[in-house]
């Protein structure tokens, strides 16, 4: 189970890293944000749920 909370934390910095980088070029590129608004709320959506998801599995560690 540690194992499994350990790759979820990579993943989840690994992500986060992602879009640290990504969204900030996607909003000062002109015209990017008409194309690119529903992978950016894809993205958040994603990351949100990995939160939710490492929180509960690292619950389970004691």
């Amino acid at each position: 189970m540690t194992i499994v909370a350990q790759l979820l934390v990579l993943i989840l910095v690994i992500f986060s890293t992602l879009l640290v980088i990504g969204i900030p070029v996607t909003l000062a590129s002109p015209g990017q944000w008409e194309k690119s608004k529903n992978l950016v709320y894809t993205g958040s959506g994603i990351w949100a749920g990995l939160v939710i998801i490492t929180s509960i599995v690292n619950s389970f560690i004691i």
